[in-house]
């Protein structure tokens, strides 16, 4: 029985204003040599990122069958696409749910050129998507003048050398068992407790440039601070221990302009929350707009403030000057009528961490809570002092990174972002 042909289809897309005017560009590749065998690139006027990037997936789909066009069934093409959108790999990998009424045709189409068992999805970096998104930025430049993309014009090719992108496609052949053993063994790394990473002879973690390989894509916690409610602009303490205020109108704004932004992005596949009400409320408008659940994390509620609750630093001084002063000298110092500690809530914090990397090792996640976790979690990072919180600036509705490796890791990637509410 003939073997069928196996292609690698890497596609994108882009709008220059999301919605602005937009197109897409595929390229269909020979997974065993990194031969470009097709190109496809299209203007399609004015519309979103989502949009051209699905248009770029059923553009390298059909290319794709159209290289064996009398062929049908189990003799049909296998394709592995490889592309930068995670809401589109997600949604056509069955992961994610597809609710706006924009992709939901376009999607159905994508799955409609071939059967559901040839074909295959995998997130790539933008970095690694450059023929396609060359082609995609080509066919906008063309729409620009008036004109369409014409392959005899393009340049893309010139910024992937064949060997390159041999290199980087996943192996299409080999003993059977090869690719399940694989998997496993990557499994199986990925899951392995942070007691077992890789350690130095003195016995501590490795970290910086003399650290062990990561053993995979990470764990990543898209950290967003809750919209402003009636005591943010104040500055008035809030924790846990107080009255669970809701978002102010314009920390319902801050939350509907964080939530457009994770959709243009596509990046995010889960959702995490504090039980307070803001947090429930910001991470309810992200999840809306994607799709997704929230799950409840107890373990990132905000600092128990204790009497210092609704008050500003300045009453706290004029009240409770002395207890002020150790707390500020002292991470083991609690607030004034049994509120918590910072070591305490590092505690809290590093546990619930712990449990969601190991859960969502991988993945990327949206964890939705307050200053102090956030602040502690890149404190813990970077290996910093607990001083170093009150040396970070996070502003409401404000977005940080923090990538969690399987070997033991963290990267720090961003902190305190704000450019998607301007």
């Amino acid at each position: 029985m003939t073997q069928p042909r196996q292609f690698v289809v890497e596609a994108d897309g882009g709008s220059r204003g999301n919605p602005g005017p937009a197109g897409y560009g595929a390229v269909v590749i020979d997974p065993a040599t990194g031969e470009t065998l097709a190109e496809a690139a299209e203007y399609i006027g004015v519309a979103t990122n989502n949009v051209a990037e699905y248009k770029g997936l059923i553009a390298g789909l059909r290319a794709a069958k159209a290289l064996v066009p009398d062929a049908s069934g189990d003799s049909g093409p296998r394709v592995h696409v490889r592309m930068d959108s995670k809401l589109v790999v997600e949604q056509m990998s069955g992961r994610w749910k597809i609710k706006h009424p924009d992709m939901k045709p376009l999607a159905a189409e994508a799955a409609r050129i071939l059967p559901a068992s040839a074909v295959t999805y995998e997130w790539i970096p933008r970095e690694k998507n450059k023929h396609a998104d060359r082609l995609a930025n080509e066919a906008m430049d063309a729409g620009k003048r008036g004109r369409q993309w014409e392959p005899s014009s393009s340049t893309a090719a010139l910024d992937t050398p064949r060997s390159s992108v041999a290199a980087a496609l996943p192996p299409v052949s080999g003993p059977p068992g090869d690719a399940a053993a694989g998997a496993a063994r990557a499994r199986a790394a990925l899951n392995r407790p942070a007691a077992e990473a890789p350690r130095s002879a003195a016995g501590t973690p490795q970290v910086g440039w003399g650290a062990a390989p990561d053993l995979g894509a990470p764990a990543t916690f898209v950290l967003l601070r809750h919209g402003e409610t009636a005591l943010t602009p104040e500055k008035r303490f809030s924790g846990s221990g107080g009255t669970d205020p809701e978002l102010s109108a314009t920390g319902c704004e801050q939350a509907a302009h964080a939530a457009e932004a994770f959709a243009a992005r596509g990046t995010v596949q889960e959702i995490v929350c504090s039980p307070l009400r803001r947090c429930r409320e910001t991470a309810g408008a992200v999840a809306a707009r994607l799709g997704l659940e929230v799950r409840i994390e107890d373990g990132l509620r905000e600092t128990d403030f204790g009497a210092w609750e609704g008050l500003t630093f300045g009453e706290v001084r004029e009240r409770y000057g002395a207890d002020l002063d150790a707390w500020l000298a002292s991470a083991k110092a609690a607030p004034t009528g049994g509120g918590e500690s910072f070591a305490e809530v590092a505690r809290r914090v590093a546990a619930t961490r712990d449990r969601l990397v190991s859960r969502y090792a991988g993945r990327t996640v949206l964890v939705v809570t307050h200053v102090t976790p956030i602040k502690t979690l890149v404190r813990l990072a970077l290996g910093a002092p607990p001083e170093s919180l009150f040396r970070m600036e996070l502003s409401a509705a404000s977005v940080s990174a923090v990538a969690y490796y399987a070997d033991g890791n963290a990267s720090v990637r961003l902190l305190n972002d704000t450019s998607h509410l301007r």
